[in-house]
């Protein structure tokens, strides 16, 4: 089972890379051909057809122009296409030419004869431009030879934790089912005793449960009162593996669409730049601007991704100290205060408010907090930012006059990729993922979340943690 279900998980990550493996693959190739042919456009307009193969001009650069009896060669592109591609000819046959694969030749000499063709006729002449790909094809290689090992060492990596993590959570089923055994075995003398019958059909059911048939439930009804708890507790297990198994799928599905979407927008920008990019100035810059958001929003996906695996696998160590939360909640204003002017933030500190947490770490909850409430709330509105003290608690309420939650989607916020409404997301950015992190990291310290929120009102969110008075008694202590 533990194979099963460590083969399917990772089957859908390599499917993943696959994806992207071909989709860059295509970019690389598609970039790399459209500057052999910018090259050559580019010494025909400078020089000329005729002066630039008299004079040498496109050997200095790499190519070879060599008249041709018979008749061009090659895949012959559409007139539609043929006039958005830098080497304007109509007519012109493309392909790419490489040595055959044979253990004589070796990886270097194969792309050092690895060249793209293009055939054409002029006034009356045939002629075919040859240019080495030698190049292009060395840094793409090397660039999929450090994807595809950055991609095998964590497929690699996941292997173990997957199956530590599935072993961890079916180790109580194992258990069971060996208990189970182990009563049969001391029930098998009772012979047809109805008692040991329904031990038997107990191990049994078990036994056939397996990574395909987890929503499988044995019997309650049917079983004696002496084992109608036991099959109970067992149906109780199984609800919980189901469960963790069905989210683990669900979070790797997710975590998927979520990088197929930027990779999306890259792939269609870098063919706006295919097409247009290269002579207009404002297309150009808008797509590098695209494409630097988007990798930008991928480095936060992926560094959340890892932060929340990290924290199923149990690996992220708290290094607790006892602080004031006031003077981090006020050092997190005076950042938010210089990245975005255009929001009043009011704050009310009652300090000390001394808690023993990891300090980084609590930063980042209420930074996510206060995050969100600047983007859902509009320009020139308030922004209020609380700490407070209430019995041996202390609270930390960040209250916006945003755009609100619906009350039905707010058990959900804090699940992973969720988001109550698709098309404000898309507006905003994000991922789904900070909230998430929040309350892991509150939920780690002891503490827990209280949400308040109206459409089109506003929403206060308060992180409550334990208290520590000794520190506010003895200032010495922290």
């Amino acid at each position: 089972m533990v194979l099963r279900l460590n083969l399917r998980i990772l089957g859908i990550l390599l499917a993943g890379f696959i994806s992207m493996n071909i989709i860059l693959s295509l970019v690389f190739m598609g970039i790399i051909l459209w500057q052999a042919e910018t090259g050559a456009q580019r010494i025909i307009d400078n020089y000329g057809f005729e002066e630039a193969l008299i004079e040498g001009h496109f050997s200095a650069q790499g190519y070879e122009v060599l008249p041709i009896e018979e008749g061009a060669r090659g895949f012959r592109l559409p007139s539609s296409m043929q006039k958005r591609l830098p080497l304007e000819l109509l007519d012109a046959r493309r392909r790419i030419s490489t040595p055959g694969l044979t253990p004589r030749i070796s990886w270097g000499e194969r792309l050092r004869q690895t060249k793209y063709h293009l055939g054409f006729s002029l006034e009356g002449e045939t002629y075919q431009i040859n240019f080495p790909l030698q190049e292009g094809l060395s840094i793409f290689s090397n660039f999929m030879l450090v994807i595809f090992v950055g991609q095998s060492l964590f497929i690699i990596g996941r292997i173990g934790k997957n199956t530590r993590v599935i072993r961890k959570t079916l180790r109580p089923l194992s258990e069971m089912a060996e208990t189970a055994k182990n009563l049969q075995e001391n029930m098998a003398k009772l012979g047809s005793n109805p008692a040991g019958a329904e031990l038997h059909n107990l191990a049994g059911a078990i036994k056939t449960i397996d990574a395909r048939k987890l929503h499988r439930r044995i019997s309650v009804d049917s079983s004696q009162n002496e084992l109608k708890d036991l099959a109970q507790a067992i149906n109780d297990m199984l609800n919980r593996i189901n469960q963790s198994y069905e989210s683990q799928v669900r979070f790797v599905s997710d975590a998927s669409h979520e990088l197929r979407t930027p990779i999306s927008v890259i792939q269609g920008y870098v063919g706006l730049l295919d097409r247009w990019g290269k002579h207009d100035e404002k297309t150009l810059e808008e797509s590098i601007g695209a494409i630097k958001s988007e990798t930008e929003s991928m480095k936060v996906l992926v560094e959340q991704l890892l932060f929340l695996a990290r924290g199923d696998n149990e690996t992220i160590q708290l290094h607790k100290e006892i602080f004031d939360s006031c003077a981090v909640v006020d050092e997190i204003i005076k950042e938010t205060r210089l990245i975005d002017p255009n929001h009043v933030f009011e704050t009310q500190l009652d300090s000390p408010a001394y808690i023993e947490a990891d300090q980084q770490l609590i930063k980042q909850a209420v930074r996510v907090l206060v995050d969100n409430s600047i983007k859902y709330t509009p320009a020139e509105e308030k922004v209020t930012i609380r700490v407070f003290k209430e019995n041996d608690k202390v609270k930390i309420q960040v209250q916006d006059n945003g755009i609100g939650i619906d009350p039905e989607d707010v058990p959900n916020i804090f699940n992973r990729f969720y988001r109550s409404d698709e098309s404000r997301a898309r507006k905003t950015g994000g991922s789904g993922l900070g909230l998430s992190i929040a309350r892991w990291i509150v939920e780690r310290h002891g503490g827990h979340f209280e949400v308040i929120s109206r459409l089109d009102i506003g929403t206060r969110t308060t992180i409550i943690l334990p208290r520590t008075v000794e520190a506010e008694k003895n200032p010495s202590i922290s």
